[in-house]
C-alpha cells in the first residue's frame, strides 16, 4: 500500500508519496524537500513541524525517514555512502543521480550504527 505525505500552507497542498522523497533540509524557518525524481520545494515550515506531520500522517516513517542532525529528515532507502572522516552523506535518486550532503560527525555516526543494528537484525532472520 502506498504511503502518502500532505503539505499543507496557506497557499497550498502538496501530496506526496513517502517512497519519493529523498531528503528534507532545513533553512532556518523554511523546509526544502527534494525528491527522488530532482524535482524541489520550499515551505515555509520549520523542518521540526515536517518531523511532526511525519509522525503523524504516515505509520512507520521512523522506519523510512531518519532525522540525521539538526537539519536534516533522509529516506533511509537511498543512502549509497556514509563517509565519516569527510562527514559526507550520499544519496541517491532514482535518475542515478548522487546527492552529497554535508552533516556533523555525531549524527552521522548515529545513522551507521542504526543501519548497522538493523542490518544486524536482517541477518539473525535469514539464519533462522
Amino acid at each position: 500500500m502506498e504511503r502518502y505525505l500532505i503539505i499543507k500552507t496557506r497557499d497550498e497542498l502538496l501530496r506526496i508519496r513517502i517512497g519519493q522523497i529523498l531528503y528534507f533540509e532545513a533553512d532556518r524557518n523554511y523546509t526544502k524537500l527534494l525528491l527522488t525524481s530532482g524535482i524541489q520545494f520550499t515551505f515555509a515550515i520549520n523542518i521540526g513541524k515536517i518531523e511532526e506531520m511525519l509522525e503523524r500522517q504516515v505509520e512507520g516513517s521512523k522506519k523510512i525517514l531518519m532525522r540525521v542532525g539538526k537539519s536534516h529528515i533522509i529516506n533511509k532507502n537511498h543512502i549509497l555512502q556514509i563517509h565519516l572522516p569527510k562527514q559526507r552523506l550520499i544519496l541517491l535518486s532514482s535518475e542515478g543521480k548522487p546527492r552529497e550532503l554535508n552533516i556533523s560527525k555525531d549524527p552521522l555516526k548515529a545513522l551507521k550504527e542504526s543501519l548497522e543494528k538493523e542490518m544486524g537484525k536482517a541477518e539473525v532472520k535469514t539464519d533462522a
